[in-house]
Parts: structure tokens; C-alpha cells; sequence
């Protein structure tokens, strides 16, 4: 199944799904108050901090601000990781088998949680500008608080765009994504994100619904 930091990387991509300035948070912040919804073709890789790939995986993702996502992963196998505002959904064709969770409970102290909260990027992240590598701008966000799974962030701007991003647990697992054919505020059916287990599905945690 997609790990729960894939979950946690797509809610601080909602924070940041756009253009990032050097100088300051504010212009972050200034430019997702008029960020509505993103989506883009993804390339996953998770490798052991050294190199060596561990896990590789693509499909599209759907993103609407405030608090709901949708990864569909169409390789190696079907999978689908899906937010709702309220819960999450682990669901994993093959297996038969989907995993929900409160969101709340899921995501506190985590960088995901200032989509929900009232948080901002420059109170949770110290944001820096780093030397262009690969033809891309990047910037490094290291989380401010010690309660949090993630050692670093890094993202990647191409001409003003989302293009990749780097994430490093506290594992030192080092998870890679790179976005392509980015659509900005577009609009999406009601019922994108929204997810009712097929028939015969064994689900795990419906207690939370």
C-alpha cells in the first residue's frame, strides 16, 4: 500500500502547489490565496537514503484546497490514496482490501496539519533558497518542531511551477516525486473525492467513519 508520507507530502503540496518566491514565506502564502485545486501526472521513487531504490510507482494526482487529494496509482499495481477533508483512504485493488482513517488523528503534528489548521508555512517551516540544480529552482523547508516524521523537504520550480519534490523521514528514506502536465484550478466532479468500497472489499478501520 502507499505509505502514509505520500499522504502527508500531498497535503503540503497544497500548501505549496505553485510558485515560491527566495525572499520571503509571505509570497508563498500570498500566491495559495489564490490557489484552488492542482493536478499532475506523478513518478515516485523511495530509496534507503544511499541511493538505492526501494519502491518506484506512477499515476495522477488531484488535488482541491482545503484538505482533499486523490494519488491514482496505475503502476505497478492499482492503488488509490484519497482525502476527503475528513478521512483517509488506503485502498489497494489487488488486495481487496482499503484502509480508512480519521484525518485529523492522521495527520497531527505533521506538516499536513496547517491545511487544516491555522497554521502558516513560515511558523512551521524555516524556508531557504538553494543553488538551482537540474534546471530547476529549489527550496528547503525544515520543519521548526521536533513532533514531526519529516527531517527535510525540498521542491523544485520550473519556470514558476511545481516540479518535483524531495522529502527525507527520520528513517532517512528519501522519497522523490517528479509532476508533469501541471493544470491549475481546474474543475473537478463532485465525486472525485469521494470513495465507497467495491463489493467483497475488506476494510479496515470503518469504525472511524
Amino acid at each position: 500500500m502507499p505509505t502514509l508520507k505520500i499522504a502527508l507530502l500531498v497535503l503540503l503540496l497544497g500548501l505549496l502547489g505553485g510558485r515560491a518566491q527566495a525572499t520571503a514565506a509571505q509570497d508563498v502564502e500570498k500566491y495559495l490565496a489564490g490557489l484552488a485545486s492542482w493536478s499532475a501526472d506523478f513518478t515516485q521513487t523511495i530509496d534507503d537514503g544511499h541511493g538505492k531504490v526501494l519502491r518506484s510507482a506512477a499515476g495522477k494526482l488531484y488535488l482541491q484546497r482545503p484538505g482533499k487529494f486523490r494519488w491514482d496509482y496505475a503502476e505497478p499495481s492499482e492503488q488509490l490514496v484519497l482525502a476527503d477533508g475528513k478521512q483517509i483512504w488506503f485502498y489497494d485493488k489487488d488486495l481487496a482490501q482499503a484502509n480508512v482513517r480519521d484525518m485529523d488523528a492522521t495527520l497531527a503534528n505533521t506538516p499536513a496539519s496547517l491545511l487544516s489548521g491555522g497554521g502558516s508555512v513560515s511558523t512551521q517551516f524555516d524556508i531557504k533558497a538553494l543553488p538551482p540544480s537540474g534546471g530547476l529552482e529549489w527550496f528547503q523547508l525544515t520543519p521548526k518542531h521536533a513532533d514531526t516524521d519529516f527531517q527535510l523537504v525540498r521542491i523544485g520550480f520550473d519556470k514558476g511551477e511545481l516540479a518535483s519534490m524531495f522529502l527525507a523521514d527520520k528513517l532517512s528514506q528519501v522519497t522523490q516525486l517528479t509532476f508533469s502536465h501541471p493544470v491549475r484550478n481546474a474543475k473537478f466532479a463532485a465525486d472525485l473525492f469521494t470513495f465507497t468500497p467495491p463489493p467483497g472489499v475488506d476494510v479496515i478501520g470503518r469504525d472511524a467513519q
